[in-house]
């Protein structure tokens, strides 16, 4: 049974998907993010959903879309922000990690995510006061993180490549890593 090579999570702002796209380069495997996921099954945006269908909507579709992509993707998995709080993905997540696999808190500070969000209206969770309900959604979600998680990297002040790096260099050094046998990793 296929299962990714890692899977990232981590808050809005961490950088997630252009990580993932590093890595699956560096290491010649597909990079796969369930926000999209999401949004091909539901035919509309994650705003959309959120919109005219509703969170708890939503988190259906996410929780469907990470199970299933941790059961058929052999490469680089982006979890949505919130996928986490899932119960369901918070289990998969810990057998997927009980199995060997590699889960990376993407960690991030508000002052660094917020250039990088640029806190739109294409984030539902951050309308009102998006650096107030980002700095809540980190509160509510850290602990989360840090649990469903093998490695936490941080990627304050550092461009995508260089958390690429990092994290390849770690999975690395795992014993029978899909990346000591694919990819020069440079």
């Amino acid at each position: 049974m296929p299962a990714p090579v890692v899977v990232l999570v981590g808050p809005p702002g961490s950088g997630k998907s252009t990580v993932a796209a590093q890595l699956a380069s560096r290491w010649g495997v597909p990079a796969r993010d369930t926000d999209a996921d999401v949004e091909v099954v539901a035919g509309k945006s994650i705003g959309e959903i959120f919109v005219e269908d509703g969170e708890p909507h939503f988190r259906a579709l996410e929780r469907d879309a990470v199970l299933r992509a941790l059961g058929e993707h052999d490469g680089v998995l982006a979890l949505g922000g919130g996928a986490v709080l899932d119960e369901a993905t918070q289990e998969a997540l810990a057998g997927y990690a009980a199995g060997g696999g590699v889960v990376v808190f993407l960690d991030v500070s508000l002052a660094h995510a917020a250039p990088r969000v640029g806190f739109n209206t294409a984030r539902p969770l951050l309308l009102g006061n998006p650096r107030a309900q980002w700095q809540a959604l980190m509160e509510a979600r850290r602990p989360v993180y840090e649990r469903v998680s093998t490695l936490r990297v941080s990627t304050d002040a550092r461009v995508p490549a260089q958390v690429a790096a990092e994290i390849d260099e770690a999975v690395r050094q795992r014993p029978g890593s899909v990346s000591q046998d694919e990819g020069s990793g440079s």
